[in-house]
């Protein structure tokens, strides 16, 4: 899951999105990028690199960044090793000059690019899924320009349509138009999250699009909507707002963004992040009551998983009427692990990322909320920890339902086999995880805890909202010409 952002109206909007990405950062560690577009000198600034945005942008490459219209991204691969040339922003110099960033994946890569390649008689130089969503965009509009049609909001919408209609998946996108102004439009199921800010300022709105909310207070913008399922928006050089229908379908968004993504500051479909948790803790303190009954185990403490869980198991240390206790320190300076490729690398990063808290652990019998349990390897190396630091009982609670299916939408577990939960029963999880026990957020009250009665679920209960071919999907992946915003997950 990347980050994506952009800024239309400012002056020095890239320079504005260096601060803007910092908030995105959780969203991608793998390396940063910004374009920029100046009105008054028709020109282009891309900078990009492998790294945290701090180390991407030193100043002298931030000065570089003029224009009121700029692009930004967070990105976290798939790949084992990430390529520079993989990196957003992309930008084509035709039709007109046209720039673009994306979060999410495309499930019929290869169809597509067959399409672009042998039909189009185009190339890509580079693995990842934006390049061919570039195209495609740029193919809808070069068409209509071939037939003599003038280049307007009108004529990118119908290349968005064109789009939507071919490229399958979970994916929002932002982009830029030489001389003519920003769109932004994502799937026809909204799978994955863009929202809109704005400010006045001297009789004219300001714009900005995220993927989480929480960008618009640093920059001074008020969070003003959702780009809905299957929109087209777009902004012109003088700010003025267009907005174009592309599909009409029923919005499927990701329920993970509220168990674990998107950060606590944020909201999605009016439903707030940090409200959410709450709910999905005080759902979850009902779960471990009858389970601690019928066990006859008892709680002496409840402590999170640091950071995402930490509003969930406050709640159920309320409900319960337990103590809440910080028995886990995360070390600030080590990064999170599921973004980490190398397995040993990721052992090492979890080692030093999670400081126990010695005093607060001997001797008790501690129920750790986490907020999803999906290869495993994190849970089980985290209740060892637990145990070696002399925790008397260690019990696992978990915010998300099991996890048995693979996703093929921007969270890189595709393979079913690789998950925990997979053909398992919750007994044998346990048993796998070495947990005294094991307590799940009922799949049946998911909808309830994030107040949403239609989501993307695919990976809990295998109702997939963009059909696709998991042969086919893994065979792209295998060729390694796949890529995009996506990654591992280890938690």
């Amino acid at each position: 899951m990347c980050g994506v952002v952009g800024l239309i109206g400012e002056n020095k909007a890239g320079e504005k999105l260096f601060p803007a990405l910092f908030a995105l950062q959780h969203r991608g560690q793998d390396a940063a990028g910004i374009l920029s577009f100046d009105f008054q000198r028709g020109h282009f600034q891309l900078e990009k690199d492998l790294g945290l945005v701090s180390q991407v942008f030193p100043l002298e490459r931030l000065a570089r960044l003029q224009g009121s219209m700029a692009l930004g991204h967070t990105r976290y691969s798939t790949i084992g090793t990430v390529e520079k040339e993989d990196l957003q922003p992309l930008v084509l110099s035709y039709p007109n000059g046209l720039g673009m960033v994306h979060n999410g994946n495309v499930t019929n890569y290869s169809e597509i690019l067959d399409y672009v390649r042998k039909r189009r008689s185009r190339w890509t130089f580079t693995r990842n899924d934006l390049e061919i969503l570039l195209h495609m965009m740029s193919i809808g509009v070069s068409d209509q320009l071939e037939e003599g049609a003038n280049l307007n909001a009108e004529v990118l919408a119908k290349a968005a349509r064109l789009v939507v209609e071919q490229v399958k998946g979970a994916y929002s996108i932002v982009g830029m138009m030489a001389n003519l102004g920003m769109f932004a439009f994502c799937d026809p199921q909204g799978i994955r999250p863009l929202l809109i800010g704005r400010k006045l300022e001297e009789g004219r709105y300001k714009y900005c699009f995220s993927s989480e909310k929480q960008v618009f207070f640093g920059l001074g913008y008020e969070y003003w909507r959702d780009l809905r399922a299957g929109e087209f928006v777009f902004i012109d050089q003088e700010q003025n707002f267009f907005s174009f229908p592309l599909a009409e379908k029923i919005a499927r968004p990701c329920m993970f963004e509220w168990i674990y993504f998107a950060g606590a500051e944020t909201e999605w479909h009016h439903r707030p992040v940090y409200e959410v948790r709450l709910r999905l803790g005080e759902i979850l303190a009902a779960e471990a009551a009858r389970k601690m009954k019928l066990e006859v185990f008892d709680v002496d403490v409840v402590a999170p998983v640091p950071d995402t869980s930490r509003a969930a198991a406050l709640r159920l240390a309320e409900v319960l009427e337990k103590p809440y206790r910080e028995v886990l320190i995360k070390n600030r300076y080590v990064q999170r692990s599921f973004i980490v490729n190398e397995p040993e690398m990721r052992k090492a990063m979890v080692n030093l990322k999670l400081l126990p808290v010695e005093s607060e652990i001997r001797g008790k019998k501690i129920l750790l909320v986490d907020d999803s349990i999906v290869r495993g390897t994190t849970s089980a190396r985290i209740i060892q920890l637990l145990r070696e630091a002399g925790a008397e009982k260690v019990y696992l609670a978990s915010t998300c339902p099991p996890i048995r299916y693979p996703c093929f939408y921007g969270i890189d577990f595709p393979e079913g086999e690789s998950l925990v939960a997979f053909e398992k029963t919750e007994d044998q999880v346990a048993r796998f995880l070495g947990v005294d026990a094991l307590i799940y957020l009922p799949l049946s009250r998911l909808k309830e805890a994030i107040g949403l009665d239609s989501l993307c679920s695919a990976c809990l209960d295998g109702d997939y909202p963009v059909k696709v071919s998991k042969n086919e999907f893994l065979d792209t992946r295998n060729r390694n010409i796949g890529g995009g915003g996506k990654n591992e997950v280890n938690v």
